[in-house]
Parts: structure tokens; sequence; C-alpha cells
């Protein structure tokens, strides 16, 4: 049997790997989160399905740092930042 895809994306300058598929994305989710992420992806327009699947894969680190950025940002500390600058 092949094994589940997977996706690698950087969180705090270190390579992470996170499922890349709606069953392992939910599989890796407690009950409740499981029953929220059922319902927006049921939800959310077809288009917008990867953007919402990748959020949901994604360690909680990298929330962490897209957060810690955006407060860098709203607060005009945007020394560093540069359009294209990754945010997890």
């Amino acid at each position: 049997m092949p094994d589940t895809p997977t996706m690698t994306t950087h969180v705090d300058g270190r390579e992470v790997r996170v499922p890349a598929t709606i069953a392992a994305v939910r599989a890796q989710l407690g009950d409740d989160e499981r029953a929220q992420f059922d319902r927006e992806v049921e939800t959310t327009p077809v288009l917008q399905l990867p953007a919402l699947v990748i959020g949901w894969a994604l360690p909680a680190e990298a929330h962490d740092a897209d957060t810690e950025l955006m407060d860098r940002i709203a607060r005009g500390e945007t020394g560093g930042v540069h359009p294209g600058t990754q945010l997890a």
C-alpha cells in the first residue's frame, strides 16, 4: 500500500511534513476539531478548499508564527517583511 501523501513546509526554519489528503488531515484532529473541519469542508467553495485544508494540516506552531508576524505588522514593525514573505 502506498504511503499517505504529504506536503512540506517550513516552520521556524525547519522542514515540516504535513498530511496532504482530506482524510489524513481529518484523522489527525480531535473529535471537536474534526466536526468543525467537516462543517468547513462541506461549506467552503471548491476553489478555496486547498487553502482551507492546508490551514488545518499545518501544525500549531505555524499558526503561532503567522499570528506573531501579523501582530508585528499591526504594530508597524515591518522590518524584514517583504512581499512574498512566507508566513508559515
